[in-house]
C-alpha cells in the first residue's frame, strides 16, 4: 500500500498512522509517473482537484483553465489527499481509513 500526498497534510498523516505505514510519497518531491497518472485521472477524471484549496482559489482563470495534468504537474497540493493506491491496485482519494 501507498500514500501519495503531502508530508504536512493532517489527512496524510492521519491515514498513515491509520494503515500502519511508515512514509507518505509527497508528490511535490516525488511526482506521479506519467503512466500512474494517466491510471489516477482515467478514475477520478476532474474531482482529482481540490477546488475548495487555498492553492485553486490563487489561481486565474487562465490558470484554472489547463488540463488536469498541466494543472498537478504545476501544483502539485491541487491533488485531493490522501490518494492511496492499495496492495491489489485499487485507488481510493480522501479517504482516510478505519
Amino acid at each position: 500500500m501507498r500514500i501519495y500526498g503531502l508530508k504536512n497534510c493532517d489527512k496524510c498523516r492521519k491515514a498513515k498512522q491509520n494503515y500502519g505505514l511508515n512514509e507518505i510519497i509527497d508528490v511535490r518531491e516525488s511526482p506521479l509517473d506519467d503512466t500512474f497518472m494517466e491510471q489516477v485521472i482515467a478514475q477520478f477524471g476532474d474531482s482529482l482537484i481540490n477546488r475548495s484549496s487555498t492553492t485553486w482559489r490563487g489561481l486565474s482563470d487562465d490558470q484554472r483553465a489547463q488540463d488536469i495534468v498541466s494543472l498537478l504537474r504545476a501544483y502539485p497540493a491541487l491533488m485531493k489527499r490522501p490518494l492511496i493506491q492499495h496492495d491489489d491496485g485499487s485507488l481510493t482519494v480522501g479517504q482516510i481509513g478505519a
